[in-house]
């Protein structure tokens, strides 16, 4: 399994935790884990070179130009590395015909071979929409990005790439215009440019099983819609969403266990 992840120094202890998640619930995949990056230390790299190495896996870092998205912007706690994944097929081998994107403040806990190995369907990306944050705003969110026929607005934390397409028909100065003309409208900058360009490019999935957002499980089980018992049977990826990370010693949420189970 080929897995992308884009981010600075700051977010490589849980990346750490991604990782050991990952290979702890695919006990038979081999993964290459692909790092996109503008500023970790060689000392740091090298560190997470062994991490990986030692689990019997690849690690392939691969540093971006500082200034490829200069112009573009950051808000509250997004940087810039949230952009690479829009460009990654600029960089990564061209031998790579897929690529499972994942945001670091991600767990799975569950085998991820059937999500992976989903059929595209002629789509550039599968991804989810995170339908009880979503569903309120989608009428703003089509409007405000011009994509009235779009199916959701999709999270960008969980996303397998078609690389084999991408390369075909994504042009990157197409994702740098429409940055620049909509600068000042951007609210969750890169994801805004995702849905805006690839709107009919992207193959829906379950978010409940591949892209959990760890803040609606306390309404869920307040509904009865949802318990402990079933995310750990029917759940893939755990996201922790939003500015409070099960890594915060404050960290309120009831999922944050099993972030701290593949901590320890």
């Amino acid at each position: 399994m080929n897995i992308l992840v884009t981010l600075n120094e700051n977010y490589l202890p849980p990346l750490k935790v991604l990782i050991n998640s990952l290979v702890q619930n695919n006990p038979e995949e081999a993964f290459s884990i692909y790092l996109l990056h503008s500023t970790i230390s060689e000392e740091k790299l090298s560190e997470l070179h062994h991490y990986v190495e030692e689990k019997g896996h690849h690690f392939f870092p691969i540093r971006i130009p500082p200034d490829l998205f200069k112009d573009a912007p950051i808000l509250r706690h997004y940087t810039s590395e949230m952009y690479y994944r829009l460009t990654a097929h600029l960089f990564l081998p061209a031998h790579l015909d897929r690529i499972l994107y994942l945001d670091p403040d991600i767990v799975c806990i569950n085998p991820a071979a059937a999500f992976y190995y989903s059929d595209f369907e002629g789509h550039f990306f599968i991804a989810c929409e995170h339908e009880h944050s979503a569903k309120k705003a989608r009428l703003i969110n089509k409007m405000r990005l011009r994509t009235p026929n779009a199916k959701g607005y999709f999270n960008t934390g969980v996303l397998l790439m078609n690389l084999e397409l991408i390369r075909q028909h994504v042009k990157v100065e197409e994702i740098f215009q429409f940055i620049e003309e909509n600068k000042l409208k951007l609210l969750l900058p890169d994801q805004d440019v995702f849905n805006a360009l690839f709107w009919n490019k992207i193959k829906p999935a379950e978010s409940y099983r591949y892209n959990y957002d760890a803040r609606f499980f306390e309404r869920a089980a307040l509904i009865k819609k949802q318990d402990l018992e079933s995310i750990k049977k029917h759940t893939v990826f755990i996201h922790y969403c939003g500015k409070d990370k099960p890594w915060h010693p404050n960290y309120k949420y009831a999922l944050g266990t099993f972030y701290q189970k593949y901590c320890e």
